[in-house]
């Protein structure tokens, strides 16, 4: 005799339900949302500047300029909201700020060196600041941003500031694929200063023969004078060397406020190093008066008379200077002078310190 086993229909209906409810349970694996990525540039150089070197660490892109354009005319970067990188650095005068030793910081104290101009800085890899106390960009920004007697801002509050703009949250979204962090800002700021390429005057046009630009016979007087006398520091098409020399400008080297006016001795401890200060490139040098790290010379005139008759001696004054038969000094005639300057005023970039996409984007 076959036996049936009777299904418990009631049972099976139960199990069916509840099988179905734990599978609707499940939670789909999350997919992350992918970002957009930023649009990565290498700089426009004209033809007749070496090619750029690129950070690996920080590569460009065109929201990153935007960035940090943006953030170096924001006034969030300092405590009281009333200063911005370009408070000391002004674009009409190839961001300098056109006094010797300003005191728009947050201490109101006079800072002890001159504001040094901004352009061609993707070049400048043997450190920065007057004595090459930074290596680098990114870092270089903090020390303004963090200085009481410059920005004085808390990192953490900057950031707080910062993440109070929707704007900004996004574009740090897109530049760094991740939110807004101090680090972020300083490698903004650098992306934006590496964007400051000038190349574009009368002296450019001439060598690269662009728009049937001449110099005149006293400008090319100069032009021959400042490779013969010049140089050895100013030297090449960037019209610096980025290194670091002793010009004579003093022969006692004290050792106030941390050694500043010690220049890369203060960096270094070598004694050799003392006085030494980084050498400025002379583009744009007509419109970045008041001169030296310090700001003591008010004319270029001023500045070739040192030259001529007052570099001091010290164990560390470069022998670029002993051009006088082996003397201290680099002899010029009047003539010879007003050819230097003739010159030097061609190397002013009018297309740069007028460029509407450098110039603050919140005057708009």
């Amino acid at each position: 005799m076959i036996k049936i086993k009777y299904v418990n229909l009631k049972r099976i209906t139960i199990l069916l339900w509840l099988s179905l409810l734990i599978v609707s349970c499940k939670k789909e694996p999350l997919v992350e949302e992918e970002l957009p990525l930023p649009s990565f540039v290498k700089l426009a150089v004209p033809s007749n500047l070496p090619t750029a070197p690129e950070d690996p660490d920080n590569p460009l892109s065109k929201e990153g300029i935007e960035l940090g354009r943006r953030l170096f005319y924001d006034t969030r970067l300092s405590a009281s909201n009333r200063i911005s990188c370009a408070s000391c650095h002004h674009q009409e005068l190839a961001f300098t700020d056109g006094v010797a030793l300003n005191d728009k910081g947050e201490s109101r104290k006079v800072l002890h060196r001159h504001s040094p101009a901004l352009f061609n800085l993707a070049w400048a890899n043997k450190g920065l600041f007057w004595d090459g106390g930074s290596t680098n960009l990114e870092s270089q920004a903090f020390a303004p941003i963090t200085s009481p007697d410059e920005m004085h801002q808390d990192l953490l509050i900057m950031e707080s500031e910062l993440k109070q703009i929707p704007d900004y949250v996004q574009r740090f979204k897109l530049v760094f694929q991740d939110e807004i962090k101090s680090k972020y800002v300083a490698k903004a700021l650098a992306q934006f200063q590496r964007s400051l390429i000038s190349a574009n005057s009368k002296y450019d046009k001439y060598i690269r023969k662009e728009d049937n630009i001449q110099l005149s016979t006293l400008e090319l007087q100069g032009l021959s004078l400042v490779e013969k006398k010049c140089k050895g520091c100013h030297s090449g098409e960037l019209f610096t060397d980025y290194a670091y020399h002793n010009n004579g400008l003093d022969s006692m080297f004290s050792d106030e406020h941390e050694g500043i006016y010690q220049g890369r001795y203060r960096v270094t401890f070598n004694p050799l190093d003392l006085g030494k200060f980084k050498t400025p490139s002379l583009r744009n040098v007509a419109l970045t008066a008041p001169y030296m790290h310090d700001g003591r010379f008010n004319t270029l005139n001023e500045v070739l008379n040192h030259y001529m008759n007052h570099v001091k001696v010290s164990v560390s004054t470069d022998q670029l200077m002993y051009q006088n038969n082996g003397e201290a000094g680099i002899p010029m005639s009047i003539q010879e002078k007003e050819a230097i300057i003739a010159f030097l005023n061609t190397l002013s970039d009018f297309d740069f310190i007028n460029n509407k996409s450098i110039s603050n984007p919140h005057n708009k």
